[in-house]
């Protein structure tokens, strides 16, 4: 595979658990489908429960061409906003592989994090009852889902103890 933008040949690398490729020149990564995901909830698990799939909401999904080419396909890659980030992203749209430039990788956790807090503030009751749909339906495996649902609960938890102290107070009174 070729680099999208330096043109030299990718290398491949374990990254967060995840064999990737990238550049040694410009460390760029190349994710296939599923690897920015698996990379991404190694990183912190915390986050396993937030995903964005740039491929799922069709009104939010703002692409251009750009001018790189897939390093699978060879193919034109298209970029994409990150969710409703400002970080965008090249994606193939027929192997459904993810171009991030150097750093974009760490502006897509911090993104992450500031979203799963604001998620879990203002939502939590939405995101725990979908986490819980999806281990019913998915789409990642049945372990990785009851996982996701115990990882919100656990949030969820820091959250309201965090905002209501009596709470937590009570709670360290009861007897053990």
């Amino acid at each position: 595979m070729i680099c999208p933008i330096c043109k030299v040949g990718l290398q491949q690398a374990i990254f967060y658990g995840t064999e990737i490729d990238y550049c040694p020149n410009c460390l760029g990564f190349w994710f296939e489908e599923e690897e920015l995901r698996w990379a991404k909830d190694k990183k912190d698990k915390n986050l396993s429960w937030l995903d964005i799939d740039l491929w799922e909401d069709k009104k939010k999904f703002r692409i251009s061409s750009g001018q790189k080419l897939c390093p699978y396909c060879r193919l034109p890659l298209y970029e994409v906003r990150y969710g409703d980030s400002k970080i965008k992203v090249d994606v193939c749209n027929i192997c459904r592989g993810t171009w991030l430039d150097r750093g974009e990788f760490q502006q897509i956790i911090q993104y992450l994090k500031d979203r799963a807090g604001d998620e879990l503030l203002h939502h939590y009751a939405k995101n725990a009852a979908k986490e819980f749909w999806e281990i019913f339906t998915g789409p990642e495996t049945l372990r990785e889902e009851i996982l996701d649902f115990l990882i919100v609960l656990k949030c969820l938890g820091y959250k309201l103890t965090a905002q209501h102290s009596v709470i937590n107070k009570i709670i360290a009174k009861l007897p053990k």
